[in-house]
């Protein structure tokens, strides 16, 4: 289960209880328990050895619980480059536009590829931030102009 369905899962939890009086308990439930895990994270993370940060850091749970509790020692280009080195086509950023959170993309090889909601799923966990991406095919020009010709006629 991703952090993202985590978090919807504990919202619905969460709406389950409006209106009935105790929401605000139960709000109260969930901050206690994330500040919890948070304490012990933030001792776990400094103490492993940075191979095994790097192994855990590719898997997207443990990304997005990081995350969640600010101890990614990742910045966010890092993190979106790890986050796309795992689709199944080679891409580039473009840019990223915090203002809107979109992340602009472009194929670097031809054929098949991801879809801007597969690049947005794997992005999901590794950074937040990013909330639309658009992705673009790479133009590829084709020279049109004299062959060259062979080395015996070039003489």
């Amino acid at each position: 289960m991703t952090a993202e369905q985590t978090g919807l899962r504990i919202q619905q939890a969460l709406d389950a209880l409006a209106g009935s009086g105790v929401e605000q308990a139960g709000e109260q439930l969930a901050r206690e328990l994330m500040e919890f895990y948070g304490q012990g994270l933030a001792k776990l993370v400094p103490a492993l050895p940075p191979p095994a940060l790097e192994r855990m850091l590719d898997d997207p749970a443990v990304a997005g619980l990081l995350l969640l509790h600010d101890l990614h020692p990742e910045d966010l280009p890092a993190r979106i480059d790890r986050a796309l080195a795992g689709l199944p086509e080679r891409v580039e950023v473009v840019g990223f536009d915090p203002a809107t959170g979109t992340l602009r993309l472009r194929r670097t090889a031809t054929g098949c590829g991801c879809s801007e909601q597969e690049a947005a799923a794997v992005l999901s966990c590794h950074a937040p931030e990013v909330t639309a991406v658009e992705l673009e095919r790479a133009l590829q020009l084709l020279q049109i102009g004299t062959r060259p010709q062979p080395a015996a006629e070039a003489r």
